[in-house]
């Protein structure tokens, strides 16, 4: 395990000495130097976990060293080190990034104790950075890879609402990535680097909701036994996603929709008002229209709300998508299972393509996912993909009217000549017996991009499978 390691600065050589025997004595490893100009060769040669730094030194000083050393590696929490006499400049430079000071003289005690927490903090803050910055690639609209149109169109209106404060309103069927998009938005904003906070308004029950969203005090009800914060107010300053707000009881969309009118509201039990910045995005499967109607959804919440409404297409819409999904699932489950499943025979992939897909891209990857685990070598052949599903060996209760037979027919012959022909729609429009003209077409007519099969072996996006 790597000692944690401490840059110590001061002119005076007796302390350097000091200080070295103690932090070492404690198990750190310890670099010394005697100016400020010294200091900053050293931290540019290597990263320290921490930096004692006295105030007053000869030519540099403490707090001219600081902003030189944040500037080399801004985590680095800095202790300045002052007399009694010069407190006042160890708060200014407090105000300039230094993480604590200490007065001489100082017990050893105290030292190890700022020390610990010092090199605690700047682990945390590395951390946090590191998962911010995992989390703005995951959702980085360039990092969701779809070729449809629809979905390119929805990714163009993101990018251009998201750095807005208005309210979002994500339609579409479960599983279409509602929750994916939303924080895309929520990561295209200026609030990215504040909290995204979703709920499902759906998974909560009634009587626990009110006390997850707004928070509660001690004693407001039985088992109330500490105050809690509630979502809204985890939210401060960043981002509320609601999904299925079509799901809220009447008397919480009365008390959402003044939440939304003032930005402030009062906790279970609470007699003062909570104020809170938050921008909201919300989500629904459902036709709130409809609900309006049917007396399940107030109107002027709706209005509140569907500022900018945003449709996902399902992915039986948009069938172009489903070999970059199906192929980005599948490079995921084999690192996962640790296989190496070469991809999709063409009759699987032809059969991906017919489905209708109720579940939209989670059932995909629920699909693909068994094929996977399912397969020993090779590629994903058409009896792993129908294994266990009743539903996927065709035997579907509906009847297709002879107009939506055609279609589907025509949608997975076309799938089967542009994957036989890589794209080359010339060749294909060849062994269809069509015009290439005549064969654009019925492309355009099935919303199928030749390029998809061109590159259907060669994705390597970082597609985000989405989670609602």
């Amino acid at each position: 395990m790597a000692i944690d390691k401490v840059l110590v600065v001061d002119d005076d050589r007796g302390l350097l000495t000091l200080m070295k025997a103690r932090l070492e004595a404690a198990g750190y490893g310890v670099a010394l130097s005697g100016s400020g100009e010294e200091a900053l060769a050293v931290a540019q040669e290597q990263i320290f976990n921490a930096a004692i730094v006295d105030l007053k030194m000869e030519g540099m000083d403490g707090i001219t060293l600081l902003e030189q050393l944040l500037k080399i590696q801004p985590y680095l929490p800095v202790i300045i080190l002052t007399a009694h006499g010069t407190i006042a400049r160890a708060v200014e430079a407090t105000k300039k990034g230094a993480y604590d000071f200490l007065t001489k003289p100082f017990e050893s005690k105290d030292v190890l104790f700022r020390l610990e927490k010092a090199v605690e903090v700047r682990r945390l803050k590395v951390e946090v950075d590191r998962l911010r910055t995992l989390v703005r690639e995951r959702y980085d609209f360039d990092n969701i890879v779809a070729s449809s149109e629809q979905m390119q169109q929805v990714l163009c209106n993101v990018a251009q609402i998201a750095p807005t404060d208005s309210t979002v309103c994500l339609y579409g069927e479960s599983g279409t990535g509602k929750e994916l998009i939303a924080k895309a938005v929520h990561m295209g904003s200026l609030r990215s680097a504040g909290p995204f906070i979703p709920i499902n308004c759906g998974a909560i029950p009634e009587g626990l909701l009110e006390s997850e969203l707004f928070g509660h005090i001690k004693g407001a009800f039985t088992g109330a036994i500490r105050s809690k914060k509630g979502l809204l107010e985890q939210a401060d300053g960043g981002t509320l996603f609601l999904d299925e707000i079509s799901e809220l009881s009447p008397a919480l969309q009365v008390k959402l929709l003044r939440v939304f009118q003032e930005y402030q509201f009062y906790p279970v039990g609470g007699l003062k008002p909570v104020k809170v910045d938050i921008r909201v995005v919300t989500a629904t499967n459902q036709d709130l229209g409809k609900a309006i109607k049917e007396g399940k959804f107030r109107e002027d919440l709706y209005y509140r709300i569907h500022v900018i409404p945003i449709h996902l297409p399902p992915l039986r819409d948009r069938p172009e998508d489903i070999p970059l999904l199906a192929h980005y699932f599948l490079r995921n489950f084999n690192r996962e299972m640790n296989k190496s499943l070469q991809g999709f025979s063409t009759e699987a992939m032809q059969r991906l393509m017919l489905h209708r897909w109720p579940g939209n891209v989670r059932e995909l990857a629920n699909v693909v996912e068994r094929a996977v685990a399912l397969a020993r070598n090779g590629e994903i052949t058409c009896d792993q993909l129908l294994l266990g599903t009743e539903e996927f060996r065709g035997s579907r209760h509906d009847i297709l009217s002879l107009n939506e037979a055609r279609e589907e027919f025509e949608r997975a012959y076309l799938f089967q000549v542009l994957t036989a022909t890589a794209g080359n729609v010339s060749r294909a429009a060849s062994l269809t017996g069509r015009y290439r003209s005549e064969f654009y077409k019925m492309l355009r007519k099935y919303d199928l991009d030749p390029n998809a099969f061109r590159n259907e072996n060669a994705v390597t996006g970082n597609l985000v499978s989405p989670v609602s």
